[in-house]
């Protein structure tokens, strides 16, 4: 990188506003076999490894506040230092739920933060550039996040029988980072966690209090690893992004 990009890349980081990254990392990898999913090896690296390794090489994000079981603290913190993650991490203590570790990872965070987004740790292959590019929607939105058309037919189902089927046009199957104006996600999450609601999706929690969420371009490639065929799907994305050009 030459004089004049390092100066440009220095002076558009010290000019937008500050966002603090939740990584959502303390779940119970049920699906797994009992296997911690963030750690197991992908194309030899740990999942998380690559989520953070990611969010380090994000032009728009400023700090990583890990939410993670109390179990897996340490090795969280190692990661940090064996993959070289340089920007401003932290690693806390989780709650029992998505939305009591998005919490408390959230009063973690930079006060001075205006924005706050929540990435998936199981989510190794977002690119910075979605990452950017979702963050910098929220700066003028409010609150963003990636989705991709749905590819499938999706049926309401109820007893084992249809209900109904929506129109796939109008269907979109939504990813993380998600990215909200600081003082509305807090304010969300307060609403969520008094009236007891159990969110799974952080974009639930501000649309519930009656705030629009706006969609950029997501990628089919940015999958979340639940089962162990997630894990094979992921290796061969990556393999093939080896040998692009």
């Amino acid at each position: 990188m030459g004089l004049f990009s390092k100066l440009f890349h220095r002076k558009h980081r010290a000019e937008h506003p500050l966002c603090s990254v939740i990584v959502a990392a303390a779940g119970s990898s049920s699906r797994m076999g009992g296997e911690n999913k963030l750690m197991q090896p992908l194309n030899g690296i740990p999942v998380l490894a690559h989520t953070l390794m990611a969010l380090n090489a994000s032009e728009l994000a400023d700090e990583i506040v890990v939410a993670a079981r109390e179990e897996d603290l340490l090795a969280f913190g190692d990661l940090c230092r064996i993959y070289g993650i340089t920007k401003p991490a932290k690693i806390v203590r989780g709650g029992d739920t998505r939305l009591e570790s998005v919490y408390l990872a959230s009063l973690e965070c930079r006060e001075d933060a205006a924005f706050l987004a929540v990435h998936d740790g199981a989510r190794p292959l977002a690119s910075p550039e979605l990452i950017d590019r979702t963050i910098a929607l929220a700066h003028r939105t409010n609150a963003a996040a990636p989705a991709v058309p749905v590819k499938d037919t999706i049926k309401i189902v109820r007893d084992g029988r249809v209900e109904s089927t929506p129109d796939r046009e109008c269907l979109r199957a939504v990813q993380t980072p998600q990215v909200f104006d600081a003082a509305l996600f807090r304010a969300a999450l307060e609403s969520a966690r008094t009236a007891g609601e159990a969110i799974t999706d952080d974009c639930s929690a501000v649309e519930r209090i009656g705030k629009a969420i706006y969609l950029t371009d997501g990628s089919y490639e940015n999958i979340k690893i639940t089962t162990p065929e997630d894990l094979l799907l992921a290796a061969g994305i990556l393999q093939q992004r080896e040998v692009q050009p």
